[in-house]
């Protein structure tokens, strides 16, 4: 038994009581179509509610049947409702269980304790341990696993550390699973180097490429290059093979801080490592080309990538079009536009956004008004949109059509923010429209919207 203590201490010290009343938006079983829709909130989409349909349809069709199929069954549809994010529904399915005299296993209170992990209920999770221990179960290493992962979705990484020292005390074994979690819960919250340090306490054995390239990730945010790449350096001699996101983190690494050259020869030994580059590879490398207004560089890295089989996507049309703004040629970024369009690549509004801005930039305004009404139906504009086009109006002195847009911006129920006011700010001004401009400034007051610095 992993803990010596009882289990009553155990919930005490945690402070855990289960309690079916306080999970959110719980409702008693009914076989009925208003049980499972009440559960489709805790799912981002409502497409799936024929297959939960159906699953229930199969739980209760199981139930009835003479004899009961084994737990074994029923475990795999609760498992159904977890990759569905049903996590209420699997709950109280369970208990329907119990209540029918069907026993448990170790697999169904699992089961039960990710299911409360995703819910953001720990303390269900632990008197779910707590059960296990009672009813004389051996927790595996799942059940800590699924506990460990649980405290680092809630942002408890402090309590994932010291349950993982406890059970470590207590003699059980952990596996490159356990220290997986751990590493990332940690390289999440910003704890880089205690991350590093739990590397360097883990046997040989249990380290691999995920837990190095989550913190040469992390190392790369924190813009520490030279130390990722002491990492990588490492892992490879310790004969842990870098894979695509190994070298992606580093490739995003050298990006970041500007040492662009760098980044190439890493994809070159990339190349020759035979790990094959992905579509966030050659984004990475355009995106930067292109911020650097090296766009002629970024499109032989376009060619590259289209040669070796790597679909460009929205993310690497983006950044081309910003490029060729970031340049002056937006011509040739609404051309990018076009071709995107022509390849079957539906625009995002951050695409829409690039070339309206490009041209609102070089004093066309026109054609970006003309643009955003040719695309209306395409995309549907955001505040950065409305907040660009209403700059360059007013830019151009066309103050009454950026007031036109304002109103449009209200009817959609957008929210007029500061910039976009700013902007209507220093054209009234400019124009010698004083009464109209502290009129504005009045209003933005009382929105709570306006500072010293744009007065």
């Amino acid at each position: 038994m992993l803990f010596s203590f009882s289990v009553s201490k155990l919930l005490t010290l945690t402070r855990y009581a289960f309690s079916l009343s306080s999970i959110p938006n719980f409702l008693p079983i009914s076989s009925s179509n208003t049980f499972l829709l009440s559960f489709s909130s805790h799912s981002p989409f409502n497409s799936n509610e024929f297959d939960v349909n159906h699953a229930v349809s199969s739980f209760h069709r199981m139930l009835s049947m003479n004899p009961t199929p084994s737990i074994v069954q029923f475990n795999r549809i609760l498992t159904s409702f977890v990759k569905m994010n049903h996590y209420p529904t699997a709950i109280s399915l369970s208990h329907l269980l119990e209540f029918n005299g069907i026993m448990p296993d170790i697999f169904t209170f699992n089961i039960l304790i990710n299911c409360y992990c995703h819910l953001g209920q720990m303390n269900f999770s632990f008197s779910i341990l707590g059960k296990i221990l009672k009813m004389g179960f051996q927790e595996n290493t799942i059940t800590l696993n699924t506990l460990m992962k649980g405290l680092c979705l809630n942002n408890k990484i402090r309590e994932a550390l010291h349950f993982h020292d406890h059970v470590v005390a207590k003699g059980f074994q952990l596996d490159q699973v356990s220290y997986g979690i751990l590493i990332n819960g940690l390289c999440k919250m910003g704890e880089t180097r205690p991350a590093l340090q739990l590397l360097r306490r883990i046997d040989g054995k249990l380290a691999n490429v995920v837990m190095y390239s989550t913190i040469i990730d992390s190392l790369c945010k924190d813009k520490s290059i030279n130390d990722a790449y002491e990492l990588y350096v490492e892992m490879i001699a310790k004969r842990i093979s870098p894979d695509v996101i190994t070298f992606n983190n580093l490739l995003y690494g050298f990006c970041i801080v500007g040492q662009l050259k760098e980044a190439f020869g890493l994809f070159h030994e990339m190349v020759l490592k035979n790990v094959n580059p992905n579509d966030y590879t050659f984004n990475i490398l355009v995106d930067s080309l292109c911020k650097e207004a090296k766009v002629k560089e970024a499109m032989n890295v376009l060619a590259i990538m289209i040669k070796d089989g790597v679909k460009p996507n929205v993310v690497t049309y983006g950044a081309l079009m910003d490029g060729y703004c970031l340049v002056n040629q937006v011509n040739k970024a609404i051309k990018i536009f076009n071709t995107m369009v022509h390849k079957g690549v539906v625009p995002n509004v951050r695409c829409y956004n690039i070339i309206i801005n490009g041209l609102c930039k070089n004093k066309m305004v026109d054609e970006a008004m003309n643009f955003k009404e040719m695309h209306n139906k395409m995309i549907v504009p955001d505040v950065v949109t409305y907040s660009t086009l209403i700059d360059g109006l007013c830019k151009s002195g066309k103050i009454s059509s950026a007031w036109e847009l304002v109103d449009e911006m209200h009817r959609i129920g957008l929210q007029v923010n500061v910039i976009t006011y700013s902007s209507l700010l220093h054209a009234l001004c400019k124009k010698n429209q004083l009464d109209q401009a502290i009129a504005l400034v009045k209003k933005m007051t009382d929105q709570a919207c306006c500072s010293r610095s744009i007065i």
